[in-house]
């Protein structure tokens, strides 16, 4: 079935509070800027209503929710946004809560903070909170938008563990259910920035049918019917492709050992590069000649 709603994942920046992090910045509202009047401001013209949508910002993934929570309704507020509510679920039964649910009930966006996936799914899955907002996203013209963490667990299979550095040795990733909006992905975030692309190589290679993404810092994919790939923001997406993969040794190899892949397929997007998941080709973006002066 083709979904209704528009998924948006960003590639973070945004909350230092996630276990993968080496240092916790407690002043995170120094960290928002960075996308208010690019991506924000995309996910609130994509919206129903626009200025007038209700969006609800979901902290569940963060260390520092209170804090997190008023910076996004500040920056979607100067945006112009009229009806901005936080959703600070720290526990499965608030996500069972109707006074929660509710609330999911009446918005046109949500949108997840970074942080920890793990809690994400954890906390939401199987909830009704849970089963509400995939329902929501098949169903109504409903944005769900989430950055680094938010948009980790946003896939089925969801990257929750493994350092950049040791990511081609066999087990070093970990890999557990996402929230379940779009299957046949795997997500990563900070990509550029971390240089994640051997967690990617990894993922993929486990199972070539999964298409890897990873989302630079201010950076992000606006996917529409669960095909459409719009690259946003001003960084870089990297596509890693893995349907030709000639040979790898990932199953012979012991835990621990490097892994070896033959012919992998990486893709590079930029702002207004399109991707299309059915036929699995790229379009790039055709900019306006500009004359040297």
């Amino acid at each position: 079935m083709t979904p209704k709603g528009i998924l948006i994942i960003i590639g973070g920046a945004v909350d230092k509070g996630s276990f993968t992090e080496k240092n916790f910045d407690v002043d995170v509202e120094k960290n928002l800027n960075f996308f208010e009047k690019g991506i924000l401001r995309r996910i609130l013209n994509e919206s129903l209503h626009k200025e007038n949508s209700r969006i609800e910002i979901v902290t569940t993934a963060s260390k520092v929710p209170k804090t997190i929570g008023k910076e996004y309704s500040r920056a979607f507020e100067h945006l112009g946004a009229k009806n901005v509510g936080i959703l600070d679920i720290e526990k499965r039964e608030q996500a069972n809560d109707e006074k929660y649910v509710s609330k999911l009930r009446q918005a046109d966006v949500v949108m997840f903070t970074g942080g920890d996936q793990l809690r994400l799914t954890t906390i939401l899955g199987g909830t009704a909170f849970h089963e509400l907002l995939l329902h929501k996203y098949q169903h109504e013209h409903f944005v769900f938008a989430g950055t680094s963490a938010g948009a980790a667990a946003a896939s089925n299979n969801m990257i929750y563990q493994g350092s950049s550095s040791e990511a081609l040795l066999k087990g070093e990733i970990k890999i557990t259910s996402g929230l379940g909006l779009i299957d046949d992905v795997v997500i990563d975030t900070h990509f550029v920035q971390r240089g994640r692309i051997g967690r990617l190589f990894q993922t993929v290679a486990s199972n070539p049918k999964t298409l890897g993404i990873g989302l630079g810092e201010d950076t992000g994919l606006l996917i529409r019917d669960n095909n459409s790939m719009e690259a946003i923001g001003s960084g870089l997406v990297i596509l890693v492709d893995g349907r030709e993969i000639k040979d790898s040794n990932i199953t012979q190899v012991s835990l621990g050992q490097p892994i070896s892949i033959e012919h992998l397929i990486v893709h590079v997007m930029s702002m207004h590069d399109f991707y299309y998941l059915d036929s699995k080709k790229m379009k790039i973006y055709a900019h306006t000649p500009v004359d040297d002066e």
